[in-house]
């Protein structure tokens, strides 16, 4: 959209036409001519990028996007404008569609020869070493839809070392421990259809991972000319827990993310000034400090704070105490600053880095207990709040249930909301989420930090 508008600026500047100076009536085609154009690709699917789409399928639907809407900007100017005019705006239009699609384009063959070179692949492991995970491994080997780094089996004495070249690294159990396995996008359950008892073993096994999970019983049913392996996974039927990945969502959430982010570390720097002055002054250590919590796929993340405790290393790798009324390791400007959530703050950086998000489920620091139980053995889905990214702020934080927990109930309703939250998860219901953060944090005053 920004390039489509800033072209035809260009372009009436180049003519010696300006805008500004124009009626409404000879502006309106101008105007209207990059919201037809953009409105015309989305609607035509030339935004969509899955490797699956052919080159000849693709270039059509840019044509058909950004041609269309420019010949009818360029027919409605014309009971408007004079044959000068017309020629103008025919010019115009003409160049920004082929410009768009041109730069669509481009972008649609970088993303195949990046998609080709293994490097837009997602990370899949497959469970169960028979013929159908063969045969999707050899089908793998000529498109690099997907990046498939590891089978595992119960059955070890009857596998081989290696399927297809792609290593059998261990049993179920190996699986679940397994160190590597928050770097993996999915995992693909691939045995025959007679075993049902055997999937609906694996399936209860597996769903306590907070991992996508697809079943794969067969591919005779795919035709191999027309049909690619990410389409064959992303298979809607065949997801057993979590969900297809909405690609367009994550695009639009890891850029609203960007933008908001940046634009709120400029409007709150002079806080940040005043709060880092604040801690420095308060009590002897440092102003900032950084503890691991878990975050997208259970992986574990350094998240920035600015300190409202003590000084105590050991609490930048595992929670030994969740606070309480009074406790005293709060510092005076701790107890302000958690009170008003402004010890959040520097999370903006790791919203930046890709690592959280503004919204979704607060990321729980390791070892956090209540009832001197760790919270994830209390909910049987509790790693399911980590499909998502976890955010500065929440569905369960304006729903009351912020800071520790310290009852089994606590925990079972802040997991219910955050699973609310996953289930949910919008563009929209993420803004409605945080226009509603700081009246509802600052109107919990009853609320201990």
């Amino acid at each position: 959209m920004v390039f489509a508008c800033a072209l035809t600026w260009m372009l009436l500047n180049i003519s010696g036409l300006a805008i500004l100076d124009m009626q409404v009536r000879r502006a309106l085609p101008y105007v209207i001519l990059p919201l037809l154009v953009v409105a015309g690709l989305v609607l035509a699917g030339a935004f969509r990028l899955s490797p699956g789409t052919s080159k000849s399928l693709h270039i059509a639907s840019l044509i058909l996007g950004a041609g269309v809407p420019a010949l009818a900007a360029t027919m409605f100017g014309r009971w408007f404008e004079t044959p000068a005019g017309a020629e103008v705006l025919a010019f115009v239009a003409t160049t920004v569609a082929s410009s768009a699609a041109a730069l669509q384009l481009a972008v649609f063959a970088m993303s195949r020869a990046m998609a080709k070179a293994g490097r837009l692949s997602e990370n899949i492991v497959i469970v169960g070493a028979t013929e159908n995970a063969r045969r999707l491994i050899l089908r793998n080997a000529e498109s690099r839809d997907l990046n498939i780094i590891g089978v595992f089996d119960d059955r070890l004495s009857r596998a081989p070392q290696d399927l297809a070249g792609v290593p059998v690294l261990g049993r179920i159990d190996d699986l679940m421990t397994w160190e590597h396995l928050p770097s993996v996008d999915r995992i693909v359950v691939t045995v025959t259809s007679e075993a049902r008892h055997r999937v609906r073993s694996l399936i209860d096994r597996l769903r306590i991972l907070p991992h996508r999970i697809v079943l794969l019983l067969d591919l005779d049913g795919f035709d191999p000319e027309s049909a690619s392996l990410s389409q064959i996974a992303h298979s809607p039927a065949a997801y057993v827990s979590g969900a297809p990945r909405d690609a367009r969502r994550a695009i639009v959430k890891q850029g609203s993310d960007t933008i908001f982010a940046a634009l709120l570390l400029v409007l709150f720097s002079p806080v940040f000034l005043a709060v880092a002055i604040a801690v420095s002054l308060d009590s002897p250590g440092p102003v900032l400090f950084r503890q691991k919590r878990h975050g997208f796929n259970n992986q574990i993340i350094r998240v920035w704070k600015f300190r409202s405790m003590v000084a105590n290393p050991d609490a930048a790798d595992r929670m030994s105490e969740q606070t309480r009324a009074d406790d005293p390791r709060v510092t005076r400007v701790g107890r302000f600053i958690r009170r008003t959530s402004l010890d959040e703050l520097p999370q903006l950086v790791n919203v930046l880095t890709g690592e959280m998000s503004l919204v979704g489920p607060r990321p729980h620091a390791l070892g956090m207990t209540a009832e001197a139980i760790e919270v994830n053995d209390i909910v049987g889905d509790y790693a399911h709040r980590h499909r998502v990214k976890p955010g500065i702020t929440g569905w369960a934080q304006i729903n009351g249930s912020r800071g520790p927990v310290h009852s089994k109930e606590e925990v079972r309703e802040r997991i219910r909301l955050d699973l609310e939250y996953v289930n949910r998860s919008s563009f929209w219901f993420d803004l409605y989420i945080m226009l509603l953060t700081a009246p509802r944090l600052l109107g919990d005053a009853s609320r201990n930090r």
